[in-house]
């Protein structure tokens, strides 16, 4: 695989990476990559994320099945944030919202829920 153009993965050695919906243009989520998830990213055409609070490498979708089969990964101008261009299956966001960008810093809900969180996120 070409390894393309190098990205400044900095001192935290992650980098912020945006999920937009290939269809829409709605900007679904905000998660943060490392090298090794943006190298299955790349693998398997499915988005692949690092934790920073489990500190671990998560796939996008592997508990809830709301996969993101990404079309296509861009860089910005610095090499320092991405943008995963997918295909959204189902919810982005763990609350049941299509987008984690659901509320207005006001509190006015904005977003549409397509999935319910309990029913889907079981113990």
């Amino acid at each position: 695989m070409d390894d393309g153009i190098a990205i400044d993965f900095g001192e935290t050695g992650l980098v912020p990476a945006v999920a937009q919906d290939a269809e829409t243009g709605e900007v679904l989520m905000l998660a943060y990559v490392s090298p090794e998830a943006l190298e299955r990213t790349r693998e398997t055409g499915r988005a692949h994320y690092y934790s920073r609070s489990r500190e671990e490498l998560w796939e996008k979708g592997k508990t809830s099945g709301h996969v993101q089969a990404v079309q296509e990964v861009r860089v910005d101008c610095d090499a320092d944030t991405l943008l995963y261009v997918v295909d959204q299956e189902g919810g982005a966001c763990h609350t049941g919202h299509k987008s984690c960008f659901y509320r207005t810093v006001e509190g006015e809900n904005v977003g549409e829920m397509v999935f319910d969180p309990d029913a889907v996120y079981e113990s």
